[in-house]
């Protein structure tokens, strides 16, 4: 184990030593619960639901209650009565990598700690331009790439939620329609944990602005080697063909006529070209940002886990 005075200011632990430290954190999901949250073609059981998100939920509920400390110590420094402010939690990582499956399932085991019963989640999807937006500006193609989300919006939003407004209201994404829905809103009221999962959360600000992750308490990146996230992502292309490409609402009804061959070489084109690019150039350079990161292997199970220490 590394111990993060080698020139890196992570500490490494294997599967085994991050297991270990669940101490008597206790498992409160059961397997049909699990089903709900887990993502297409994403094999996590609870196994390593076990080894893994219960050490880290240990963590994060230290890690929040050392937070509501240091707040608290401002407030009677200051000599006001505010209450605390929302804890938030960032999760970046690249498309298929499972960070949603992530962020869904410490959303519901962070809500079962009795310290912090109201936890929310948002995406960053959320913040994407409308397509029409998106087609104006011709950058349809770099959906998902940082220019392609409305970036100060997002800003203001998680400040807002920080600031404890009584109310605070996000955009909503439709996966199945690949584009804002006209209207609708996600409003949430001062949570004692945001969630806030996305592929760039991590992204440095522009000179003289601030970034989104600049209001985070911790995050954590998902990540896994190149060719592995491929293979998921052509993997779950397919599953997404059989299953909700097929709904006559879809976007992407269309490709659900393609055969295996021809959708296998859609989907590689489709990585290689958008999200491996925007993995590598936009998405991975922030991984050093983030507080903590789960290695997966290629079964998509965390293999090692690196812990920000300074």
């Amino acid at each position: 184990m590394a111990n993060g005075l080698d020139g890196t200011p992570y500490v490494e632990l294997s599967r085994k030593q991050w297991g270990e430290l669940r101490k008597n954190t206790p498992l409160t999901l059961t397997e049909d619960e699990l089903e709900e949250l887990r993502g297409v073609d994403d094999p996590i059981d609870l196994a390593e639901v076990t080894d893994i998100y219960l050490p880290l939920t240990r963590l994060l509920n230290l890690h929040f209650t050392g937070a509501r400390q240091r707040g608290a110590a401002v407030n009677t420094f200051l000599g006001a009565g505010q209450r605390p402010s929302p804890y938030i939690l960032g999760i970046a990582g690249s498309v298929a990598v499972g960070k949603s499956t992530t962020a869904r399932l410490l959303h519901t085991l962070l809500a079962r700690w009795p310290e912090h019963p109201r936890v929310d989640l948002v995406t960053t999807d959320s913040f994407l331009y409308p397509n029409t937006v998106l087609t104006e500006r011709d950058i349809m193609h770099r959906k998902g790439f940082p220019e392609s989300y409305d970036r100060r919006a997002l800003v203001r939003f998680v400040a807002d939620v920080k600031a404890g407004l009584p109310e605070v209201s996000a955009p909503v994404y439709s996966h199945l329609e690949y584009d804002i829905v006209p209207g609708a809103l996600q409003t949430v009221r001062r949570p004692d944990i945001l969630i806030v999962e996305g592929l760039n959360v991590l992204q440095p600000a522009p000179p003289t602005a601030l970034a989104v992750n600049d209001y985070f308490d911790f995050s954590i990146y998902v990540d896994a080697k190149v060719e592995h996230i491929r293979d998921w992502y052509v993997d779950r292309f397919h599953k997404l063909r059989r299953t909700a490409f097929e709904d006559p609402k879809s976007y992407f009804r269309h490709l659900a006529e393609l055969s295996e061959e021809e959708a296998t070489t859609f989907a590689r084109d489709i990585w290689r070209d958008i999200n491996e690019r925007n993995l590598v150039e936009n998405i991975a350079p922030t991984r050093g940002r983030a507080g903590l990161i789960l290695y997966k292997g290629p079964n998509h199970s965390v293999r090692r886990v690196r812990l920000r220490r300074i």
